[in-house]
């Protein structure tokens, strides 16, 4: 079986080996919620990667926190995913827990996928 790169986080297959991921669909899925849950300056030689979320979430709550976050994706798709195309983002918060779901298409394999995350800011 051919695989494609490391399942995050890390964690053993067997006594040997770590968990793989096997398909571009998988990989793309991870590489996409890494750049979502990415803080700027985070990534070593890359200050400008990732869509900052953490830091929007303890702003003062407003709606703009959506909105920004919803600028931040797109941007930060189109720079390091330009093969990931946007269909629908849905981000609300509530009580200290923002809800993300996020429907997209991958250009190059056609096929469609979705990514939900729910971050606690408790």
């Amino acid at each position: 079986m051919s695989t494609i790169a490391p399942e995050l986080p890390l964690s053993l297959d067997s006594e040997t080996t770590y968990r793989m991921l096997t398909t571009l669909k998988q990989s793309t899925r991870q590489n996409f919620k890494c750049l979502v849950l990415t803080t700027p300056g985070e990534r070593i030689m890359d200050p400008d990667f990732g869509v900052g979320i953490h830091q929007l979430l303890f702003e003062n709550e407003n709606k703009d926190i959506v909105e920004i976050f919803k600028e931040n994706l797109y941007d930060q798709t189109n720079k390091y995913l330009p093969f990931v195309k946007i269909i629908n983002i849905r981000a609300d918060i509530v009580e200290h827990t923002m809800r993300i779901a996020i429907q997209y298409y991958i250009t190059s394999l056609g096929v469609s996928d979705a990514l939900s995350l729910s971050l606690d800011t408790e």
